[in-house]
């Protein structure tokens, strides 16, 4: 439970209908299974005491008698277990004489409150208004197993070891009415739902049931554990598969159908409540009043099963991979296209290196084009050789405007540079930054004349990666008219460049060759002198693999989690690839940088966000240039 992490599970016992004995043995061995899982909060199906599809026998006092005793077999069995479970059960009310579908919410012994069902669906198979009461606006005290118990419609479970962990129950149904229970309990605070549910199986149901579940812990930023009846249920007439899924701020972690037993993930409460925070639309409370009751939990680590992909920034899925580039390239080729119509401008001008970032642009920029219904040629690419530049990424350059058709201008900047070097005293021999840089300026200086030649617009280069590091020469590479790659992270340039090149494959079989020997030649800003004809300065040499920092700026400025959490997830994502020490190492680098380079960030140009991340001083993050890293390195301290 530490770092936010509760392990939870839906689970599906094996059960006979109206046999509540038996059914309790089955409910508490689950349990037990889910203790020694480690699991910490478990939802078993609606009414999974008695069974589902009991009928007219739940007007029975035996069989409410017997799920009474069952209960009390449960709670006795489970006394010693470290879990919260909530598990369907029909209540009678005393004092009304109703009958209600309620959760009963139990750990260890003790009944934590009786949740009634809102939702009765007494409509094509359903006939619960046949035998219960609606839940809504119930509050009362009932007695159950020797408890005196709340039975109240809304009712928060809150943990005191982890305040972010606060659980509110719904039934089945009331997910599929128009107002679900569950958004005025995600409002009054609980981050974790558990639905109790007897939903049979139709065609295509499945489906539907997915979608519901999975949009309703997006809407209501929530964990989502639902917990389907399953095998045991009467098939007279229909048929029960167990579809359990547990979801996270819109997303399926985890899910299995036609089988009984646990399915299992890790919820990260505090990832949903940071989320609930930043969105100053979620309200901060609920209309109607909410009553909390609490519990506590031991705390340790949770061993994480849930899926931590190693990037995250780019799709695992190959088709949602080729959908997210082609949306990606729309997006930032419609901004560019809006920009261009705007000022008017007759060209666009690109730096053209025969590197990946400045190759992405300026395929962005013919999309452009394209959509303006303008020609290539309105494009000038500029190569600009100096004293680090190779043979193969400027033929790359030269060769990669010749297809796509653009104006091509290759100006050696070396003799200027060396004129600006002798003006201001710097040896030529000495490699320093300012060897460097003085490179970058020149050919920034170089872009915006050729722009204001032909009444243009430069074209920047650099991607979100390079801004998050700081990797960018100040009013060089860091300065352009309109730049297209601001909101793409290097790992996901990698793949759009890819993604064209595969698209080209068949059209333009040269184009497709040059971008795959791009993407095999080393990132590099070419600024010192090559060692024989070769790249002598690699990017992720110095600064570090770009997969670990854009994981890192994924999970550190995204969902905001602290640095011993970022380490953990990295561990779990490529420890196989990256020891621990190397991970620490290059994120103590990533803070160093992110924080003493922000100036550049506060004065970027203007650039089109396309994904969740954006380091916008106009859009997404605020921050002061002078903020200190202190905090963030001490928490990395000592854990090497």
């Amino acid at each position: 439970m530490r770092d936010g992490f509760v392990k939870v599970a839906a689970g599906t016992p094996n059960i006979r209908v109206a046999d509540c004995r038996y059914n309790a043995e089955q409910i508490f061995t689950l349990m037990r299974e889910a203790g020694k899982q480690g699991v910490k909060v478990l939802c078993l199906p609606e009414l999974c005491l008695t069974g589902y599809t009991c009928g007219d026998l739940f007007l029975q006092p035996t069989l409410l008698r017997g799920a009474e005793e069952g209960l009390a077999t449960i709670l006795e069995a489970t006394r010693n277990l470290d879990l919260v479970t909530a598990v369907g059960l029909p209540v009678r009310n005393k004092w009304n004489n109703k009958l209600y579908n309620c959760a009963a919410v139990i750990q260890s012994g003790e009944i934590l409150g009786l949740v009634p069902k809102r939702s009765l669906p007494n409509y094509g198979e359903f006939y619960e208004g046949r035998w219960f009461a609606p839940g809504a606006g119930v509050d009362a005290r009932v007695e159950l197993c020797g408890q005196e118990v709340s039975l109240c419609d809304h009712m928060l479970y809150a943990c005191d070891s982890l305040p972010e962990l606060v659980i509110g129950v719904e039934l089945c149904e009331d997910l599929w009415a128009p107002e679900p229970p569950s958004a005025a309990l995600a409002m009054g605070g609980a981050t974790v739902i558990l639905n109790l549910s007897a939903s049979n199986e139709l065609v295509g149901k499945a489906a539907y049931r997915r979608s519901l579940v999975a949009g309703q812990s997006g809407r209501l930023v929530c964990g989502y554990v639902y917990a389907d009846a399953g095998e045991g249920e009467s098939t007279t007439d229909l048929v029960f598969a167990g579809h359990n899924m547990i979801a996270e701020n819109g997303v399926i972690l985890a899910q299995r159908r036609f089988a009984s037993g646990l399915t299992v993930s890790e919820l990260d409460v505090k990832r949903l409540t940071y989320e609930r925070q930043r969105m100053n639309t979620y309200p901060a409370a609920a209309g109607r009043e909410i009553w909390r009751t609490s519990f506590s939990l031991e705390l340790a680590d949770t061993r994480l099963t849930r899926p931590v992909s190693p990037t995250p920034f780019v799709p695992q899925d190959e088709s949602d991979r080729a959908e997210r580039c082609n949306e990606i390239l729309y997006i930032a080729a419609l901004g560019l296209k809006k920009r261009l119509e705007h000022t008017g401008a007759r060209t666009a001008v690109v730096g053209l290196s025969g590197g990946l970032d400045s190759t992405l642009a300026v395929l962005i920029t013919a999309l452009a084009m394209e959509m303006l219904d303008r020609p290539a040629s309105d494009i000038i690419a500029v190569t600009m050789p100096c004293f680090g530049t190779t043979d193969r990424t400027k033929s790359n350059a030269v060769l990669l405007a010749e297809r796509l058709g653009c104006t091509l201008r290759t100006i050696d900047i070396g003799r200027a540079v060396k004129v600006h070097f002798e003006d201001i005293g710097q040896s030529m021999a000495d490699h320093d930054v300012t060897f460097e840089n003085g490179q970058a300026r020149e050919r920034t200086q170089v872009l915006m004349d050729i722009a204001n030649q032909t009444g243009g617009l430069v074209i920047g280069t650099g991607d979100l990666s390079e801004l998050a590091l700081g990797w960018c020469t100040y009013n060089g590479d860091h300065m352009s008219n309109y730049a297209v790659n601001a909101g793409i992270p290097k790992t996901l340039v990698r793949h759009l460049v890819s993604f064209i090149s595969d698209d080209k494959e068949a059209e333009d079989p040269q184009l497709s060759g040059v971008l795959a020997d791009i993407l095999d030649t080393p990132v590099s800003p070419e600024l010192l002198p090559a060692i024989e004809g070769q790249i002598a300065q690699k990017t992720e040499d110095l600064v570090g693999p770009y997969e670990l920092h854009d994981f890192y700026l994924y999970y550190a400025i995204r969902w905001g989690f602290s640095p011993r959490k970022v380490l953990r997830l990295a561990e779990q994502a490529m420890g196989k690839r990256y020891d621990r020490a190397v991970l620490l190492k290059w994120l103590k680098n990533f803070y160093r940088r992110f924080f003493s380079q922000q100036f550049k960030r506060s004065c970027l140009a203007d650039g089109p966000k396309v994904g969740s991340v954006a380091l916008s001083p106009r859009g997404d993050w605020r921050m002061p240039s002078d903020a200190a890293a202190a905090l963030w390195l001490e928490e990395l301290e000592g854990l090497s």
